[in-house]
């Protein structure tokens, strides 16, 4: 069984594991249709939430553990952190154990990045983005992937993650704008990414902020457990609505806000062309992003088979498969 550690990850990481995550979830959207699929399994408690997130093929199974704990980092440690493994479907043997930190913080920015891709205007060079922790500076490398993003209007309640964020990413943006609050960071921008941590419903941006932007994308991924969202609902209520699975994100989405069920086109239709993307029609667009197992599979995949880890012995590994009685108590 491989194992792949964060830090083996981070060595690996740059453009081009970008882009190659990128192009993995694009084939796997185009193949929605065979793959197993269900809502993941969550244990919430008062201080944070535990998530299990399964996907299979015919070939592989894989799942994902995530925790979120937003108090963490006052106690330095991260608010979210995770694993996942990739098992063979024919024998039901694990082939891979990897830290999906990092991970997770690739694929998430690879989803929001296919999303802009259709839902964004197409000469997007301005971005908003409210909440400037771990995910952040990620989703700055996705848009670059589509756009020639030559502005950032950003803001967070912490000022030292605003700091970090700049440092992170001044070399790369012409134009870096610390705002004042979530309303100057939401004016005159093309895309708009909201991703806190605070397990309540909270107004991040108001409909009044946004409603005469036409051209505007939301990428709000910030939203996504029971109880936590980050939008106006009148935003989602005047919004061209994207989710990745309707039946997980009518539980943890921003659409958990409203009392009945909206129209809405999940991801896969747009990159096979079952749906449009942006139409003249379409003004705001809301991506009501929650983050869906396939993605994390799409991503296990991917390492896996680029081959990254080492070799490590971890099951039982005996000369008969019915005397497994004879690991523990060795004949003489």
């Amino acid at each position: 069984m491989k194992l792949i550690t964060a830090k083996d990850l981070a060595a690996a990481f740059d453009e081009k594991m970008l882009k190659s995550a990128f192009d993995s979830l694009v084939e796997d959207l185009n193949r929605w249709q065979e793959f197993n699929k269900c809502p993941r399994h969550a244990i919430h408690y008062s201080h944070g939430v535990f998530e299990l997130m399964p996907c299979s093929d015919e070939q592989y199974y894989g799942y994902k553990y995530v925790n979120c704990h937003p108090a963490n980092p006052q106690q330095n440690k991260l608010s979210v952190v995770a694993t996942g493994m990739l098992v063979d479907v024919e024998t039901g043997y694990p082939l891979m154990f990897c830290d999906m930190t990092v991970l997770t913080a690739i694929r998430t920015t690879v989803t929001s990045a296919i999303a802009a891709k259709y839902l964004a205007i197409p000469e997007a060079s301005k971005v908003g983005m409210i909440g400037t922790g771990a995910q952040a500076e990620f989703q700055l490398l996705g848009l670059n992937l589509l756009f020639d993003i030559d502005t950032v209007k950003y803001f967070d309640i912490d000022p030292k993650a605003m700091d970090k964020f700049h440092k992170n990413c001044s070399s790369k943006i012409k134009n870096m704008i610390a705002c004042k609050n979530g309303f100057e960071a939401t004016q005159g921008v093309d895309i708009l990414t909201t991703a806190i941590n605070e397990k309540k419903k909270v107004h991040l941006v108001e409909y009044d902020w946004v409603k005469d932007n036409d051209k505007l994308f939301i990428n709000a991924m910030g939203g996504d457990c029971p109880g936590k969202t980050e939008m106006d609902p009148k935003i989602v209520e005047n919004s061209r609505i994207i989710v990745e699975f309707f039946l997980q994100t009518k539980m943890e989405g921003e659409i958990q806000n409203l009392d009945y069920e909206p129209e809405y086109t999940e991801l896969w239709e747009l990159v096979q062309g079952k749906k449009k993307g942006r139409t003249t029609k379409d003004k705001i667009i809301l991506f009501d992003s929650v983050g869906f197992a396939l993605a994390d599979f799409s991503i296990m995949k991917m390492i896996y088979e680029q081959g990254l880890g080492e070799d490590i012995d971890v099951l039982p590994d005996i000369p008969d498969p019915k005397d497994l009685y004879s690991l523990c108590f060795k004949r003489s």
